[in-house]
């Protein structure tokens, strides 16, 4: 099963209203795992920065006009996500303004019901209690203390641990091993390996022979010579 952590950041809240997406930061799960691969751009929104307004790494305008505008890129991005569902916070926000970037390049605009809103999840799970980012960080114990600014990128790394311990934990297979040591079943679950051949046993002759002579000082009902 592949998944696709996502996370923009925009020029303010209405696409409708002018605004546009200038980061994006995406990372790849396959069975709840990090493949190491990801996805991160910066955009031109070819527009100026309303005061107050995200700035990039506290970079401003200026820095964001060194970097393609949305329709130079904007079919690497869905390359890249393929036809994955997408975990994000908040996803009608986000997906809001994904629609609208391609929507103006002609292209076919993404389904609501491919997203994971991790933000509603954490209220499902935690009915009046905080739900932001920073707050799931806090109640889960994940370090987030390099989130000084917002980044696309840092922010789908935090989302994607927030995210498998809200399905039960960063490992919910209880598979602590790598992805290629098992197989897939027909559902999708993670199954280890057969073990080719077994183990040698740890036991020396001489601990056997001190256990055989144990058990026989039991007489015949002992524990061990049952079968």
């Amino acid at each position: 099963m592949r998944e696709i952590v996502l996370d923009t950041e925009t020029t303010g809240f209405e696409p409708e209203s002018g605004d546009r997406i200038v980061e994006i930061g995406a990372i790849e799960l396959i069975n709840h795992v990090r493949t190491g691969k990801e996805y991160h751009q910066y955009i031109n929104p070819e527009r100026s920065m309303p005061d107050g307004a995200f700035q990039v790494h506290g970079l401003g305008d200026d820095f964001l006009k060194d970097f393609p505008v949305f329709k130079q890129v904007g079919q690497a991005f869905l390359d890249f996500i393929g036809d994955a569902k997408l975990v994000i916070h908040n996803a009608a926000f986000d997906m809001k303004f994904l629609n609208a970037e391609l929507k103006w390049m002609g292209l076919p605009v993404m389904h609501m019901d491919r997203s994971i809103d991790t933000l509603a999840i954490a209220r499902s799970k935690f009915p009046g209690s905080p739900a932001s980012l920073d707050a799931l960080c806090r109640r889960f114990g994940i370090d987030n203390t390099a989130r000084v600014k917002h980044g696309a990128l840092l922010d789908s790394e935090i989302l994607a641990e927030v995210y498998l311990e809200l399905i039960g934990g960063r490992q919910p297979t209880m598979s602590l091993v790598s992805q290629s040591a098992g197989v897939q079943s027909a559902s999708g679950e993670w199954k280890p390996r057969a073990r080719p051949s077994p183990l040698p046993s740890r036991v020396t002759e001489a601990e056997a022979a001190a256990h055989r002579a144990f058990v026989d000082t039991l007489g015949d009902a002992a524990l061990w010579k049952r079968r």
